[in-house]
């Protein structure tokens, strides 16, 4: 794991390892969290807050498993905080895109992770991996609640 940093761009960045780990969909949930309570995204006694933050588990969750059953297993997990945006990445070493499976009924469980992604993500896709490197980036990026900007973050925390 490395800590937080900033880009170029001045967003909060945060980067998790994860080449061969164990449990890698609760530690990338945990991760998540943990960053979300640094950046003022867990708001005290606000429903709606915490309804917004258990969508970004969910996301976490469906891309990083999606990851361990079609991809090999996820490589690196990275998030990145700016003005109320949060991006998640999930790269893999699989060149693979996401597809969606066939119809299929809503009772039967599994193959809804991108339906999941639609609804809940104001945006996704993949892209390639850069120069050098084998397989993609899966991302889904999402905005805090409409009208409501990240408290500050308590001192000496990023």
């Amino acid at each position: 794991m490395t800590g937080g940093d900033a880009d170029a761009d001045g967003a909060q960045v945060r980067r998790l390892l994860l080449h061969g780990a164990r449990r890698v969909v609760s530690r990338c949930r945990d991760f998540t969290a943990e960053a979300l309570a640094d950046w003022g995204w867990i708001p005290a006694g606000s429903e709606a807050g915490e309804e917004r933050v258990e969508d970004v588990l969910l996301l976490v969750s469906e891309v990083v498993t999606n990851a361990c059953l079609h991809a090999g297993g996820p490589e690196e997990f990275v998030l990145r905080h700016e003005r109320g945006r949060l991006r998640v990445e999930v790269s893999d070493a699989s060149p693979e895109p996401p597809r969606p499976r066939g119809p299929r009924s809503p009772a039967l469980p599994g193959g809804h992770g991108l339906m999941v992604l639609d609804r809940l993500a104001g945006a996704w896709g993949y892209e390639a991996r850069g120069p050098g490197a084998v397989g993609k980036v899966v991302w889904l990026e999402i905005s805090l609640l409409p009208g409501r900007t990240p408290e500050p973050p308590p001192a000496g925390r990023l």
